[in-house]
């Protein structure tokens, strides 16, 4: 899980800077919010738990399984909504509120995850 986390996140780092090489681009920084929300959120923090989770195996149990699912279900959908809200649609308003809630869920579990099942190396 470690490694299909790390993966994900360069496809999100490839986004993000797609994102930013088209606002500069276009000369409209209106999606800046959302730039730094796929680097920061899809890269970075997605990068972190794949070297966590790869590092440490704690990846195989319930709490791994869950953060994996629902962050990765729910920050495209917080993505997309955030978009539209920031071009000044709210129609997709929902999808910000729910995948915000449902990302933080996940982050939830991974914190539970590492409490419970993070131990110091015997070595």
């Amino acid at each position: 899980m470690g490694i299909t986390f790390i993966k994900l996140a360069a496809v999100y780092l490839l986004i993000g800077v797609g994102i930013g090489i088209f606002m500069e681009m276009a000369h409209d920084h209106t999606l800046a919010g959302l730039h730094a929300h796929v680097n920061l959120v899809g890269w970075a923090t997605m990068a972190a738990f794949g070297l966590i989770y790869h590092q440490f195996d704690i990846s195989n149990n319930l709490m791994a399984k869950l953060h994996f699912w629902l962050f990765n279900l729910s920050l495209p959908l917080f993505m997309l909504g955030l978009g539209f809200l920031l071009y000044g649609n709210d129609s997709l308003i929902l999808l910000v509120m729910i995948g915000s809630f449902v990302l933080f869920l996940s982050i939830v579990f991974f914190v539970i995850n590492v409490l419970k099942n993070l131990k110091a190396s015997s070595t």
